[in-house]
């Protein structure tokens, strides 16, 4: 089998007809009627039963159009990557990402761009959704991580993914794996002033309310105190990964509530961009899958509660 009689059988299976076949992908029709023999013959089945009203697939031929489909949509992203690497050579892609996203998401994405773009680099520029946005609006940054975005109709936004909040406090303090809404008053609490942001929004819908102890625009700040044991948080899941692999950490689901954030890779849409952001966008998508499949933005990460956590 070669890609070319695979692209004519599949073009004869979306149109239904040699002769539209043969007219889109702009071949002979005697000439496509022999590649369609020729692939009958290699696989030894029958692939396209011809009456009076086209071509209709046959059970092997529907197997066939299907594998082939998968076959040459990989063929087109490797022919993709390897044109757009000749293009860029030395190019560089600056990326916008909030603090939280950078242990998690950045190793795996660093790995694979090393894989897929040769000498194109990536700088890397740290900060938050609101000023992300204005980086990427004046054209100071290529791409940009943005969390719950609001207004950002000059922006082609590529949708990632959906993560929970989580209500975090050290180990071994005693919390249950959920807890209320109601509860979140009584619990004094260290947050960034975005993601109070975002979840005082959210809390609104109820009429839920936070006990904010103080307000610090720094993660690793938070973290730190947290882990003293006297304050608590409300963090998405993935912020305390590496905690939560240790064990060190707590973290409660809070019910009544939704609390998330929605992830977004924002491009902007007048085209002032460099080279690769295409590639580097499905480069994103594929590394943030993988991470989702893991369970690295749930509760649901196979890894439990805290040995000593009480719950």
């Amino acid at each position: 089998m070669n890609l070319k009689a695979l692209r004519y059988f599949v073009a004869i299976a979306d149109t239904g007809s040699f002769t539209a076949a043969a007219a889109l992908v702009r071949i002979a029709q005697p000439a496509l009627s022999r590649h369609v023999r020729e692939l009958e013959s290699e696989l030894g089945v029958p692939l396209l039963r011809r009456s009076a009203r086209g071509a209709q697939l046959t059970h092997e031929g529907a197997a066939l159009c299907e594998a082939a489909r998968r076959i040459l949509a990989e063929a087109d992203q490797v022919k993709t990557q390897l044109t757009t690497r000749a293009q860029m050579g030395q190019s560089t892609i600056t990326v916008g990402a909030s603090p939280t996203l950078g242990r998690v998401l950045l190793p795996g994405l660093f790995e694979r761009c090393d894989n897929a773009l040769g000498d194109f680099r990536i700088a890397l520029r740290e900060s938050f959704t609101p000023v992300l946005s204005d980086w990427l609006a004046r054209g100071l940054i290529d791409v940009a991580f943005l969390t719950n975005p609001e207004g950002s109709g000059d922006f082609a936004l590529h949708h990632l993914y959906s993560e929970p909040f989580a209500l975090v406090t050290a180990a071994p303090r005693r919390i249950p794996p959920t807890v209320p809404v109601s509860a979140l008053p009584d619990i004094p609490l260290l947050m960034t002033r975005f993601h109070r942001s975002i979840v005082e929004r959210q809390l609104s819908v109820v009429g839920g309310r936070l006990n904010i102890y103080a307000e610090i625009d720094s993660v690793e700040s938070i973290s730190e105190l947290v882990m003293q044991g006297r304050w608590a948080t409300v963090m998405p899941v993935s912020v305390f990964k590496r905690q939560r692999e240790a064990r060190t950490v707590a973290l409660s689901e809070v019910t009544g509530v939704q609390l998330n954030r929605l992830l977004m890779l924002a491009v902007r849409r007048d085209g002032r961009t460099s080279p690769g952001i295409a590639l580097f966008t499905d480069i994103v998508k594929a590394e943030c899958a993988e991470l989702v499949a893991k369970g690295v933005f749930s509760f649901s990460d196979g890894l439990g509660p805290p040995r000593d956590a009480g719950m």
